[in-house]
């Protein structure tokens, strides 16, 4: 005799004894058969628009679900006899068993679900408990680690300010040494013939003290990129003439080196908007990694041209090479290829970084390239260009007419003082000396200099008083304040010049450049 009918696959699903539903592997339900509906007195609709399993589940089991559930389907694709209360659309709730199956579907994952109503609830209960347990337990060490964090975080915070003091304390007394030594070199390079015997000597001292300056100024403002403290003084500029500008700083060292240089620029000038004095620096940086890890008598050369809207800017050398492990690791903070006492060079380690945070800062980027050790290296500056920059020379100092300019120079460093003003006397400026800022303002009182060259950290009063009290005296004629410390971060800048300074330059200056602005305001 023929068996009953078999009812269609789609019957069995919707009228099953147990309630079934598909989900996804977060837990919304995609579809629910009317065993499942009729017990928890929800549509179909109403279910797929947007419900979660999590939805239908109470606090504790909701926990219990996050913190067994999804892992063990996560880690075996399947959990069973899970013990829960289901919520009802009346929010009362009913005490069920679940079986869940994770199996692929298509290019994804679906859970299916079994619901059996369940009677026992004691080893749901005690389950619920040890989750709840497990839960809090897991929130007090939670709360425990966050407050062991936030006082790390505040330990760290306190050492980066201490760091960031430290670094411009040491630079300030680096500078200080410095500034005498600076004057001292200028002085004898301004009495002392380019065949003299000692000439070489004298070059030697001239090229380390560029150095030692270098290696202080990097130190210092690669600490400010990394604190979002640098400030870019950004107006249009013509690369070709920074470029010129870093092979004239270069110039020496290269020579020096016995490199062969060789420089392609466009004939078209390129121009972009950035900050001279860093662009200038990025170039030098680099430019002196070439110089520095290329051996002597190699070969360095520059090369910029225009790539669709982009000043591309590449620097090659012939030298030591990088490994191509390191190619990304040159460029963080304090980084070495090998110890630096196994090198010939040695070095900091925050060329190539100033170099980065500057690019980054400009809207630009670079990138190392290189063979391998002993082939040469290759760094790739790339900058946004924009319309052409007026070409913008250099006139040369003009000589000064008429009377001398008398000079005060005020600094508590007796050797940077007499240095300097040996230097001004060689160069006809008439000048004098104070050591404290009460001497040098009874000095102004009576002698009325046209210029004065001070210190910010002086005995007595500081530099900023000083300038606040000449400006204040009902002098025939203010003169120029050129403040010339070891203080140069941004603020130290603006705090001199809400004082009254005209200029403020930093520790050890070029002789020059202290020149150039005394000629501006020579008589004529």
């Amino acid at each position: 005799m023929p068996g009953p009918a078999l009812p269609a696959p789609e019957d069995l699903f919707a009228q099953a004894a147990c309630g079934l539903m598909l989900t996804d592997v977060g837990g919304n339900i995609l579809r629910a058969n009317q065993t499942l509906l009729a017990w928890l007195g929800y549509s179909e609709a109403e279910m797929t628009a947007g419900m979660r399993l999590q939805d239908l589940l109470s606090v504790g089991g909701r926990v219990f679900h996050q913190t067994h559930c999804a892992p063990l389907l996560q880690l075996q694709g399947s959990v069973s006899e899970v013990q829960v209360d289901l919520v009802r659309k009346d929010r009362s709730r009913v005490p069920a068993l679940l079986n869940i199956a994770r199996s692929g579907a298509g290019d994804g994952m679906l859970d299916q679900v079994a619901v059996f109503i369940a009677n026992d609830r004691r080893a749901y209960e005690r389950e619920l408990l040890r989750a709840r347990s497990a839960a809090e337990a897991a929130l007090a060490a939670q709360t425990g680690a966050e407050t062991m964090l936030r006082q790390a975080n505040e330990q760290l915070s306190l050492a980066d300010r201490r760091k960031d003091e430290f670094l411009a304390t040491l630079a300030h007394e680096l500078r200080n040494p410095l500034a005498p030594m600076r004057s001292g070199v200028d002085l004898l390079k301004m009495n002392m013939r380019d065949d003299a015997p000692h000439r070489r000597i004298v070059d030697m001292f001239d090229r380390q003290l560029r150095q030692m300056s270098h290696l202080v100024d990097d130190l210092m403002e690669v600490a400010r990129i990394s604190q979002g403290k640098l400030v870019l003084r950004t107006e249009p500029v013509r690369l070709n003439d920074i470029v010129q500008a870093a092979l004239g700083d270069m110039h020496a060292q290269i020579a020096a080196a016995g490199h062969a240089l060789t420089v392609n620029l466009p004939a078209q000038p390129l121009s972009a908007q950035g900050d001279p004095t860093r662009l200038t620096q990025m170039l030098v940086n680099l430019l002196t990694n070439a110089c520095k890890y290329t051996p002597a008598g190699g070969r360095i050369a520059l090369d910029m041209r225009d790539d669709a809207g982009m000043a591309v800017i590449t620097i090659s050398d012939s030298g030591i090479g990088i490994p191509r492990e390191a190619l990304e690791r040159v460029f963080e903070m304090f980084s070495q290829l090998e110890p630096a006492l196994q090198r010939a060079h040695g070095g900091l380690g925050i060329g190539l970084a100033l170099v980065k945070g500057l690019a980054q800062l400009h809207g630009g980027s670079i990138r190392a390239d290189s063979a391998g050790p002993g082939q040469g290296s290759t760094f790739t500056v790339r900058l946004p260009l924009v319309a052409p920059a007026p070409a913008t020379p250099h006139a040369p100092v003009a000589a000064r007419a008429g009377a001398p300019l008398p000079v005060l120079v005020v600094d508590d460093n007796r050797d940077a003082a007499q240095m300097l003003k040996a230097m001004l006397d060689l160069s006809g400026y008439p000048t004098s000396v104070a050591f404290c800022g009460e001497d040098a303002t009874r000095y102004v009182q009576t002698h009325a200099p046209q210029a004065c060259v001070m210190d910010i950290g002086l005995p007595d009063i500081n530099g900023y008083e000083l300038a606040r009290r000449i400006r204040a005296m009902p002098l025939a004629r203010q003169p120029i304040l050129i403040a010339l410390t070891g203080w140069g971060q941004p603020a130290d800048i603006d705090a001199a010049l809400a004082a009254g300074f005209d200029h403020h330059l930093a520790k050890p200056v070029e002789f020059a450049t202290l020149q150039q602005l005394l000629a501006e305001v020579a008589p004529g």
